[in-house]
């Protein structure tokens, strides 16, 4: 069982050598940074998205041919049979003060507030043909980059199951989602610096879980990110190793256990949140 956390030298090159990832451009590092950053991916502890690092194959990419975005379905879906499509229920979880189109069961959002953690900015979410761009729902691994990290391979079903899984999607600023555009960890990072610990450990979270590879340039730049938090968590799903889950699921048995837990009343895309406690359907469970 690995203990030991990186050390100081590894951290410190590490760190300076994320800071020439920006957005379109590749990290080039030195001949030596291959062994520092094993070095430090080594060290980490489990449980922890830089521990998770190392249990990802590294690859050259494959070629994009035959890629387009109806490989993965076409275009959102219900996956989880909860009646309403992932953007929504996307939407519903990222934004806040959300508000749903009459008729449409709580599934359609109409406004809300989004904190963007790609921009550390707040921006007013307005559905419409102008303004419902401002806000898009993101792909954390991109699709393209998925295709070339070993996605060409998978069956229908799981290209579509990885297309809506929450896991890999964030409400994002529009123009920040198009600017990333398939880009990994070597040729995009958020600008706002505080959410790329989280964000780069996402990214290692859902390759691990779909079995996908990385290049040994997005390998560096994840790891040049996390040297600088270096306990931040792996997100969802389940670490190497057999450690527990950081972020166990939330499970209600009834409104009772709602309210008693200090829940209610709870909203679609809170955790615990069941389609069986809304019985008005209007997007709210274990009212009154």
């Amino acid at each position: 069982m690995r203990t030991r956390g990186p050390s100081r030298p590894a951290l410190a090159l590490l760190a300076a050598a994320v800071l020439g990832v920006l957005g379109g451009c590749e990290v080039t590092y030195g001949s030596d940074t291959g062994d520092t950053v094993g070095a430090a991916v080594e060290g980490a502890r489990p449980g922890t998205a830089l521990a998770a690092l190392d249990e990802l194959q590294v690859r050259g990419r494959a070629p994009t041919t035959g890629y387009s975005r109806d490989e993965f379905g076409s275009g959102w879906v219900d996956t989880d049979r909860n009646g309403c499509d992932t953007r929504n229920d996307v939407l519903a979880r990222d934004l806040s003060g959300e508000t749903f189109r009459p008729g449409t069961r709580g599934c359609v959002v109409q406004s809300g507030t989004l904190a963007d953690p790609y921009s550390g900015t707040t921006i007013e979410f307005r559905r419409g043909q102008d303004t419902s761009d401002d806000v898009q729902i993101d792909h954390v691994v991109a699709l393209s980059d998925a295709w070339q990290k070993g996605a060409q391979q998978w069956d229908a079903g799981t290209r579509v199951a990885f297309a809506n899984d929450p896991l890999n999607l964030l409400a994002v600023d529009g123009p920040l989602n198009q600017q990333k555009g398939d880009g990994d960890a070597a040729t995009w990072l958020p600008p706002a610096r505080g959410y790329r610990c989280a964000y780069v450990a996402r990214q290692v979270a859902v390759k691990l879980e779909y079995g996908l590879w990385v290049t040994a340039a997005e390998r560096d730049a994840v790891a040049g990110v996390l040297a600088g938090c270096p306990d931040e968590p792996l997100p969802g799903g389940a670490p190497p190793g057999g450690a527990p889950a950081p972020d166990a699921p939330v499970v209600y048995a009834d409104c009772a256990a709602v309210r008693a837990a200090g829940a209610a009343p709870i909203r679609r895309g809170e955790p615990g949140w069941d389609p069986a406690f809304d019985g008005d359907r209007d997007g709210i469970g274990c009212e009154g």
